[in-house]
């Protein structure tokens, strides 16, 4: 892997940064039923991150109860981890990011129908939100899933790359978790290489139990069961910002 991997090339030789490239595929994918389109110009007006505006200082002020922790989850997918964690710890403020209309769509239903004030939402390129977040203000990041981009030629759209990790290290406080999960060998793999590289996260396994065995509470998801019918298993990476 080349020390560029995570870099564009532009016409006349300079470079941009993967803040600009998209790490994800379609934006849409069935119709939206009436209620859902309702969600999608209601709810998540109310619940979508500004990113116009400077974030406040205390990135608890973002929720409507009171928070004594943040954790960021970088596409969400079906929403099943996002919603189990939000209702499982009221007093942690959860921001969702996802750009999938319709896993969107889903997840807003679901928050309306538990109640939930401890979620805010993002619903484009995650690394928009790193870079509005505050240095050294989240306590948890979890990514879960993410497309593997599995063709050679796709790896540059891998999220996990040197300039990402970047990202993530200022966003978290000392100490806090950067959180992998993955059914696919290769990006295992690759995230492992990156870290390695980057050297600001220090991996907490100490045997392998410690990365086979799902996290702490964890909800299957419907990833998790498609990997497991299809014959793979998934490895559950922790990482501490050091």
């Amino acid at each position: 892997m080349a020390d560029n991997d995570n870099d564009e090339i532009e016409p006349g030789g300079a470079r941009k940064s993967r803040s600009t490239e998209a790490f994800f595929g379609r934006r849409k994918g069935k119709p939206l039923r009436p209620n859902q389109q309702r969600l999608m110009g209601e709810s998540l007006g109310l619940l979508k991150l500004d990113l116009k505006s400077p974030p406040p200082p205390a990135l608890a002020s973002l929720f409507d109860v009171p928070v004594k922790a943040i954790r960021l989850e970088i596409g969400f997918g079906g929403g099943e981890h996002l919603i189990h964690r939000a209702a499982t710890n009221p007093e942690t403020g959860f921001i969702g990011v996802e750009p999938f209309v319709n896993s969107m769509a889903k997840l807003l239903a679901r928050i309306e129908e538990l109640g939930l004030k401890n979620i805010r939402l993002y619903d484009d390129d995650a690394v928009e939100v790193l870079d509005w977040l505050p240095a050294s203000s989240v306590d948890q990041i979890d990514l879960l899933y993410p497309d593997p981009w599995p063709k050679k030629r796709h790896w540059k759209r891998r999220f996990v790359s040197q300039v990402n990790l970047a990202r993530l290290h200022r966003a978290l406080k000392p100490g806090a978790l950067f959180c992998f999960a993955s059914d696919i060998d290769t990006y295992v793999n690759w995230v492992l290489q990156h870290i390695d590289r980057h050297g600001g996260l220090e991996w907490t396994a100490r045997n392998a139990s410690d990365w086979l065995t799902p996290f702490e509470d964890w909800p299957s998801t419907r990833y998790e069961a498609k990997a497991r019918r299809e014959g793979r298993s998934s490895a559950y990476l922790t990482f501490r910002k050091s």
